[in-house]
């Protein structure tokens, strides 16, 4: 007999042989004979062990008791680990030969330490030799009697030393123990192994007919196994049958139907046999039917009668299919039927009504059954009710009513059952399976179904209620859930009971299903096939599909009840196993075979594997190995021939090498190397040792307010040869960078924290081998939580108590609460604050005004802000009540000359004490002391017309509602309007010298208002020639002026006049004295004043109106009456209130330059918009009417209908505005912010083009082409008679030609004609005039030079004109108003001619 070396052992292991004790020995009350131990140098008894016989007594008491207890496992070759005390701690195989080798006194001290380290060992096996050890199982009592005795027996095993106990364990843990086959693809290759069921169909295998039959049955082994089937317990032979096939390499059937045939011709039991020269493996037993869909009986239905509120049962008898149809209800049109409490589905498929109504026969009834396999529904034919009532008209109104029946006049019943019948009755259900009891009951009113349990409560984690609480199921149904219950029906009738009394059966189920057992040659090995079923299930083992009786015996097996055990297994003990348990509810079959394996010893890792680990921590080299018998193994370090075993090294059972600390010096080369009988193999592994990686500055715990920056810290020391990775988890899970947060190396910032980034931040620093962990608190001061649960309590006629419960401060405490409050009748929707209380408190007592509908909420306060505000609480009106005060801010102040406008700040709601809140507002002449004029005003302001200029009035205003007046207001002077000042007083120009000019003056006669300054406007001129216009305004104080002259020669106009705040006033004009050697200046051509082009004077006293040089316009030579209508025009229109020049270009109908002039109305209003346009941008101003405070919205459309407004600014004028488009039409208006309907007229402007001139150049319009090339045809005619008649000597009239008349000084001939020639320079009328006041040269000489494209004019022999006819324009750019003056057609005819 091959015997097993101890794994792990040291030094030279011996081992213990005893045969096994004779089991009569047990039952006759005989000892055993004393044990012996057999070592490899002899026998030890065991005096010789003890070097005492004292021991001998006691030792054969306990092994007696040992011997009966361990009963058939003390058979001989039972092969167990007794801990052996030697200096040595030392495993041993011991064989019995009459006993237990007895302990003596030595052992005690090391036996419990030995087998306590084996058991720890045990837990950390691999998975391969863990198999080798699961199987501990406890032995049946020896002998008969046993069952009697075992009381005895285990008193008698509690009292045995420690160490035996481990003894025991040990030695069953190495009789279960089997060899399990690694998952290596080689290895599994090469052994033999017998065959496997891997796949099968189920049990009840239903098949669809129109489909061919597959019948599953797959198998491994070594070699490859064989199949064959039995058909109803008979041998199916699938050669016979062309139908049937098997596929290749497998044993499923495939049984085919498109040459014809009939499953059900196929239906049976099946059986699949797997089998190779090990073994032969068994499938469950298949039952195959083929499913079926029978078709619905053809009847003929009646119509069901039935009295209204009477309970009514549509049965639905569906055909019995397979597998078993479900049914549902639809009228015959397919549309559901409506299920509720009152009508609904049984589970057997009836359709159940509680009590009929009226409305049931609305519809028909069908039940229909849906096949799973053929996917068919089937249709019964349709019941239909005919109800009978005492009301026949169904009144929808009455579906709603609250005592339906009785309005419908349906007597109520009592409830009574319709399905079960009777007061209770009985169910069985299977272990494992779904448990499902239903009531239905009829009555009316529909009653109520509730379910219970007799002595207990329903499973809450199993049942739950179906079809309206009429069915309860509870899933998975055990043991403990078999017992008594019953269901109650009840309505306001009464009630009715019914009890299930619920029993649990259970097919069989595995207790410990039998696993294939692998064992060495000469091993010992057991089956366990244990099953629990109700009733008992019964246990019947085969071997290779045959009974166990009448298969070959097999002296090293025994069967035991529901365990075979093997003992001294052999290479013929291989078979496959078959263990069927069964009982009336069903059976279970499983396969385990006995595999006997012969194989050397063999590695599983990969070879010289490199493991790196950390210093100081523990670690385990793993050797996974595989061979049978199970080698020894040992290791070795650096190639030394010591053992590694104790002190820092520990070996366990599967062969793995634990290191308890490592030490820099463990560093090296570690050779496992395993043994057994037919060889050895070795491996190797390279230890090397890192440093630890240490985060040396940790995180610190901070306090952060909301929105601040925060800085966690994490420094790192590692081992440099490892790559370091550092990462952050937030509240345990991994930590999203956002864009509020940058992670470095060695710390993380979080810029502007949230409430959200509260938590705990952890900072891993790992490498591929080890990390490190530091953690800290981030907390975060966040602004409250909103209070909640408000509640108005005390209430009184001008208090009342709010309560509140605080929210959650957000780590910052509440220092305040704000009280606010919401009333619905003067500013419905807008919060105020009411009063402000510590944030200690929650309650508070708030003083209230008269006639307010209160709403309250809550605003909670701490450091870092405020909450959100709580929700409103209910609202609370107190009583009314005469007003206690009146308006404030009362003013009189005039918006026209002839008006003054009483305006107050109007009383909000906590101050009005009553409905209907108006003011009683009286005004009188300050001077006349006359009666008082008064006038009951509704809003915040009243005009009073008809006023003088500038006059005092006072004024008073009283609140008045409902319940009374208001105290007596107090007396507040107003003035009435202002109106443009008279001309300041002698206006006196003094010029002491050549370099400055004295200006003095008075004040105004008649101001007519408060005065806001003076307006001085001059300008230098020399001659004709005008200079820049300058301005400049003065203080109201102001009476006296110097100016510095720029030259000695030019002279200066003055022109200065008086400001209210209605405007500038009328203005007097003066100029500075002329040299006294001054030419007297030549005559100008008429023209027009000079005028600040696009500009108009503002009415605000601090700004500077922009001006322009000013620019004389030519006057233009009449023109026909079409070519005006043309061509671009530019007019100048002056007014006495303002200077501007208007320009319309292209279309008539729009400007680039407006101002509409209008007198100023009586009543407020707004006139005289001008609008100064760019290419993108404009300048608005406008005049009106009313008081200084006023606000103005500018609005203005484009031609692409897109409005804007441009809110306005008292005394902001001039506007521009911006971003506009060139080309593009505008219309435009200004309207008074706070009473829209007063508006100015629409107008309409178009910016002007990008990269032009405001004017457009004539020269390129198509008339004054066409014009020009008329003119040139006709000046060639008339030159061409001129040198015909030059040719012949004489002369020609050319007066008639001229469109102008010469002037008186022209010379003339005596007859009226005269010679073509350039002798005549003098100026044409209506030619330029230029500022120096000299007159233009019009170019017209009579060279022909000057109309040709060369130097000289080209001649045919007749003397005809050769050349190109060219017009020379002069284009005089102005300065100031940036546009130019086009060359007039007039003085091109006047050059030409």
């Amino acid at each position: 007999m091959r015997r097993l070396a101890a794994r792990g052992a040291a030094g030279d292991a011996g081992e213990v042989a005893a045969p096994a004790a004779d089991s009569t020995h047990c039952a006759q009350g005989r000892s055993p004979s004393p044990p012996r131990l057999v070592t490899s140098s002899g026998i030890y008894s065991d005096a010789g062990m003890s070097g005492t016989d004292q021991s001998r007594p006691r030792t054969t008491q306990w092994w007696q008791e040992i011997s009966c207890w361990l009963g058939p496992f003390s058979s001989r070759s039972f092969v167990c680990f007794l801990p052996f005390f030697s200096p040595r701690l030392i495993d041993v195989c011991a064989i019995w030969d009459t006993g237990v080798l007895p302990p003596t006194a030595d052992w005690k001290g090391a036996s419990s330490g030995v087998a306590g380290a084996r058991l720890n060992e045990a837990e950390t096996l691999s998975s391969i030799q863990e198999a080798q050890l699961e199987r501990l199982e406890v032995a049946t009592p020896c002998g008969p009697g046993s069952r009697e005795r075992g009381p005895v027996l285990r008193m008698a095993r509690q009292q045995l030393p420690p160490w035996v106990h481990a003894a025991i364990l040990l030695c069953l843990l190495s009789l279960g123990r089997a060899i399990e086959i690694p998952m290596d693809p080689s290895i599994q290759n090469e052994l033999s192994q017998p065959p496997t069921i891997t796949k099968q169909s189920v049990k009840d295998h239903i098949v669809d007919p129109r489909d061919n039959i597959l019948i599953e049955c797959e198998a491994k082994g070594n070699p490859a196994p064989s199949f064959h089937w039995t058909r109803n317990s008979r041998f199916f032979n699938i050669a016979k049958d062309p139908r049937v096939s098997m596929k290749r390499r497998s044993g499923t059937l495939v049984i085919d139907f498109r040459s014809g045939g009939r499953p059900e011709e196929y239906e049976g039991e099946y059986q699949c046999f797997a089998r190779n020269k090990f073994g032969t493996a068994l499938s469950n037993r298949i039952r195959l039917q083929v499913s079926k869909s029978p078709l619905w009986p053809k009847e003929n239905l009646d119509p069901v009668v039935v009295q209204e509120g009477a309970p009514l049962t549509l049965q639905c008898n569906p055909p019995p299919g397979l597998p078993s149809p479900v049914i549902f209800w639809m009228s015959s049109t397919m549309d559901p039927i409506t299920q509720d409490k009152r009508v609904s589905q049984g589970h057997n498929g009836d359709l159940y009504f509680s009590n009929v109504m009226l409305q049931d026969m609305q519809t028909d009834y069908s039940c229909n059954a849906r096949f799973h396999f053929t996917h068919t529904i089937q249709q019964k034919n349709a019941f239909t009710l005919k109800v009978l009532t005492n009301h026949p008209h169904n009144d929808s109104s009455l579906r709603n009513h609250p005592d339906m029946y009785s309005a419908r006049g349906v007597a109520e019943r009592t409830p009574s059952f319709m399905y079960p019948q009777g007061t209770a009755s009985s169910q069985m259900v299977l272990r494992g399976m779904d448990l499902l009891l239903e009531c239905i009951a009829s009555g009316v009113p529909t009653p109520d179904i509730a379910w219970y349990k007799k002595g207990g409560d329903l499973p809450s984690d199993k049942a739950k209620f179906e079809n309206f609480n009429k069915a309860l199921r509870i899933t998975n149904v055990s043991e403990e859930d078999s017992g008594e219950y019953f269901c109650l029906a009840s309505n306001k009738m009464g009630s009715i009971r019914h009890t299930i009394s619920v029993r649990v059966k259970a097919a069989p189920y595995w207790l410990d299903e039998p696993k294939n057992l692998i064992l060495a040659p000469g091993e010992d090995g057991r089956l366990v096939c244990r099953a629990s079923g109700n009733p008992k299930p019964t246990i019947q083992w085969m071997v290779n599909g045959e009974p166990l009786q009448s298969a070959p015996p097999n002296p090293n097996r025994e069967v035991a009840g529901d365990t075979i055990i093997f003992r001294d297994t052999q290479i013929s003990s291989r078979a496959v196993y078959q263990c069927n348990t069964s009982n009336e509810h069903g059976y279970l079959l499983a396969n385990a075979f006995v595999s006997v394996l012969d194989v050397p010893p063999r590695m599983l890792s990969p070879r010289n594997q490199l493991i790196r680990v950390i210093l100081y921590n523990r670690t385990r080299l793993d050797c996974p190995f595989f061979g049978s018998p199970i080698p020894t193994l040992r290791w070795f370090k650096n190639g030394q021939g010591s053992n590694l075993d104790g002190g820092n090294y520990h070996v366990y059972e599967n062969g793995s090498l634990e290191i308890k600390m490592i030490h820099k010096e463990d560093q090296g080369i570690y050779t496992c190397v395993a043994t057994n009988i037919l060889g050895k193999a070795e491996n190797q592994v390279r230890l090397e040792v890192k440093d630890p990686t240490r985060i040396f500055r940790m995180p610190e715990d901070q306090v952060a307010k909301r929105g601040t920056t925060v800085q966690l810290e994490c420094r790192v020391k590692h081992d440099p040869s490892l790559k370091l990775t550092v990462s952050w988890l937030k509240d345990d899970e991994p930590l999203y960078i956002g864009n509020r947060m940058k992670k470095e190396d060695d710390s993380l910032t979080i810029f502007g924290v949230a409430e959200r980034d509260q938590g705990s931040y952890t900072c891993v620093a790992s490498t591929e081998l080890d990390q490190d962990l530091a953690k800290a608190y981030l907390t975060v001061l966040g602004r409250p939580d909103r209070p909640r649960d408000l509640e108005l309590t005390d209430l009184a006629e001008r208090s009342v108590r709010l309560t509140w419960i605080p929210g959650d401060d957000n780590n910052s405490p509440i220092t305040d609460y704000v009280v606010q409050f919401e009333e619905d009748q003067f500013q419905p929707g807008v919060w105020h604050d009411h009063s402000k209380f510590p944030g200690s408190v929650n309650s508070a007592v708030l003083q209230l005004s008269p006639y307010v509908n209160y709403q309250f909420r809550v605003i909670a306060i701490n450091e870092v802000g405020s909450s959100h505000p709580s929700l409103p609480s209910e609202r609370y009106r107190t009583s009314g009540a005469p007003p206690e005060s009146n308006p404030a801010d009362v003013k009189g102040e005039g918006t026209r000359k002839n008006n003054m406008e009483i305006t107050w700040t109007p009383m909000n709601a906590t101050s009005a004490f009553g409905p209907n809140l108006r003011y009683i507002v009286k005004w009188r002449r300050r001077e006349t002391r006359e009666s008082w004029n008064n006038v009951t005003v509704w809003g915040s302001r009243y005009v009073v017309g008809q006023t003088p200029v500038y006059v005092p009035y006072e004024i008073r205003v009283q609140a008045e509602n409902d319940f009374g007046k208001g105290p007596e207001p107090d007396t507040v002077i107003g003035y009435s309007g202002e109106d443009l000042p008279s001309a300041p007083r002698r206006f006196r120009v003094r010029q002491p010298n050549l370099e400055t000019i004295n200006l003095e003056w008075d004040h105004p006669e008649h101001p007519n208002g408060i005065l806001t300054g003076y307006t001085l406007r001059y300008v230098p001129f020399n001659g004709t020639k005008v200079g820049k216009q300058i301005v400049e305004n003065f203080s109201p104080n102001q009476t006296k002026f110097t100016v510095q002259r720029a030259d000695p020669v030019s002279r200066y106009r003055f022109t200065l006049s008086a400001r209210t705040q209605v405007g500038s006033g009328e203005a007097v004009t003066e100029e500075s004295p002329a040299p006294p050697n001054e030419a007297t200046p030549t005559a100008a051509p008429p023209t027009l004043p000079p005028t600040t082009v696009g500009t108009v004077s503002s009415t605000d006293a601090t700004v500077t109106a922009a001006t322009t040089e000013a620019t004389t316009v030519p006057i233009i030579p009449t023109v026909a009456p079409a070519t005006i209508a043309t061509t671009t025009v530019a007019t100048t229109t002056t007014t006495t209130a303002a200077t501007t020049t208007t320009t319309t270009e292209g279309p008539p109908t729009t400007t680039t330059g407006t101002k509409i002039h209008e007198s100023a109305p009586d009543e407020q209003s707004i006139w005289n918009v001008t609008v100064l346009p760019n290419s993108k941008w404009a300048n608005i101003t406008w005049k009106h009417n009313f008081g200084p405070g006023t606000d103005f919205v500018v609005e203005y459309i484009d031609s692409n209908h897109t409005k804007k407004s441009v809110p306005v600014k008292a005394q902001a004028q001039p506007v521009q505005l911006t971003d506009l488009y060139p080309g593009m039409t505008y219309t435009l208006r200004v309207y008074s912010r706070d009473n829209e309907g007063i508006s100015s007229t629409v107008i309409t402007f178009m910016t002007s083009t990008a990269y032009t001139n405001n004017q457009a150049d004539i020269a390129t319009q198509g008339w004054f082409i066409g014009l020009m090339c008329a003119i040139a045809l006709l000046v060639l005619i008339l030159l061409i008679v001129c040198f015909i008649k030059r040719s012949r000597g004489g002369k020609y009239p050319v007066r008639e030609k001229k469109d102008v008349p010469l002037g008186p000084e022209d010379p003339k001939e005596e007859d009226g004609s005269f010679d073509y020639s350039d002798e005549d320079n003098k100026p044409l009328q209506g030619s330029q005039t230029s500022l120096d006041g000299t007159i233009k040269q019009q170019e017209s000489d009579d060279s022909l030079v000057d109309y040709g494209e060369g130097g000289e004019g080209q001649f045919n022999e007749d003397g005809s004109f050769i050349g190109q006819y060219t017009v020379k324009k002069d284009k005089e750019e102005t300065e100031g108003n940036e546009s130019s003056e086009a060359t007039s057609p007039v003085n091109a005819i006047y050059s030409l001619a």
